[in-house]
């Protein structure tokens, strides 16, 4: 039998829906994305831009929110949602609005997030929903919960409120059968979400996984993490859920253990994340029976691994417990070319106002520019359909 083999440089697949002008215009962003300079001057003119009342929304959602966001509304993703679905392509709608600090923001966002559940039940072209637990609770008292200090009455309180929304929201999606992603976050703030994720988890993932944590695997403990996670939900009896993916947050993190005088938490090299990766997918892989788990992963080398030992074990290209995902804007053709396998793929779709999405939206381009082999890759992509389009 010959090698099972995916082609990540057939563009014709990846760029099927997108018209000439779109090509050249997702082209000229990604070009000036890959500068670290113009992204670092455009980044800081739009915060500037915004902070002091100029009209420059219209101007950000013609541009880097096109290429990276559904719409402002649940409504307006409607035609993301039809696009990608034609490719058979999911869609993960993301609440993308972030750093807020009210208790009724909180509330509010809770709201959205609710009825971005409600909108993906029974849709198969929404696969999965996803919320991030900062944006439903203050920092600090996420914070002060990760270190087990004793609360104050007023932390204790918010500390109840964020346990209510989170329980409020993984309650709905259990009552509709949506699975539903928690997101990874910094390091000083995740312990006390993965043990509401496990009390989730615990309770909710009887019958069918239905809550998925996050595993970053840029951190050095997180692989471990992963299997005595598993350990616990066998050992309970509830299906283990979780996205896999390599981090976000990884100049933060080192920042801060540098700046607080302790260990980074995060892998010194690339090689190293990459071997931890790649050992989680083999370790679900192993339990996929009563381990539901998906590959978040723009990088096409552990793709391509979990695509071929899925076909060396005999287990379907669209076997209920195995995705893969990747973020809208990025990675078309890893995306596409699982889709038209046969394989189960999905985008992240970050949706809301375009002045609220812009946290979200220059945190994309920072990463994009720190990850510089990521950003080249997706240039070199563009540029091979414009030539091959004789556009260029």
């Amino acid at each position: 039998m010959s090698e099972f083999f995916l082609d990540f440089l057939d563009t014709e697949t990846a760029y099927a829906d997108k018209s000439d002008s779109q090509l050249r215009e997702k082209y000229r962003l990604f070009k000036l994305l890959n500068s670290p300079i113009l992204n670092s001057l455009g980044t800081t003119a739009a915060k500037f831009a915004l902070s002091i009342g100029l009209p420059v929304e219209s101007m950000i959602k013609a541009t880097i929110y096109e290429q990276f966001c559904g719409g402002e509304t649940i409504e307006e993703c409607s035609r993301v949602i039809d696009k990608l679905g034609r490719a058979r392509i999911g869609t993960i709608l993301d609440y993308s609005v972030e750093g807020k600090t009210r208790e009724e923001d909180f509330d509010r966002t809770k709201d959205e997030i609710l009825r971005a559940i409600e909108r993906a039940k029974n849709d198969d072209n929404i696969p999965f929903s996803v919320f991030k637990v900062s944006g439903i609770a203050p920092l600090g008292t996420l914070e002060r919960m990760s270190s087990k200090k004793k609360l104050d009455a007023k932390s204790q309180a918010k500390c109840e409120r964020i346990h209510k929304r989170v329980a409020d929201i993984c309650h709905f999606a259990y009552e509709i059968g949506q699975p539903l992603f928690i997101d990874a976050e910094e390091s000083w703030i995740q312990d006390a979400i993965d043990r509401m994720v496990t009390d989730m988890m615990e309770k909710y993932n009887k019958e069918r996984p239905i809550i998925f944590n996050t595993i970053q695997l840029y951190r050095r403990d997180r692989l471990e993490f992963l299997k005595q996670s598993r350990r616990e939900a066998a050992k309970n009896g509830y299906f283990y859920a979780v996205k896999l993916v390599r981090g976000a947050y990884m100049e933060k993190e080192r920042e801060r253990a540098e700046a607080n005088g302790y260990p980074s938490p995060i892998h010194p090299d690339q090689p190293a994340t990459d071997a931890d990766f790649d050992a989680a997918i083999e370790y679900c892989l192993k339990h996929y029976q009563d381990t539901a788990f998906v590959a978040g992963t723009h990088n096409e080398a552990s793709t391509m691994l979990l695509a071929r030992r899925m076909e060396e074990l005999q287990i379907p290209r669209n076997h209920a417990n195995i995705h893969f995902s990747q973020l809208y804007g990025m990675g078309d053709n890893i995306s596409y070319v699982l889709a038209k396998n046969g394989f189960n793929v999905s985008k992240y779709v970050p949706y809301g106002p375009v002045a609220d999405s812009v946290p979200y939206l220059i945190r994309r381009a920072q990463e994009n520019s720190s990850a510089a082999g990521h950003m080249s890759r997706e240039l070199e992509m563009l540029k091979r359909e414009l030539v091959r389009r004789r556009l260029l």
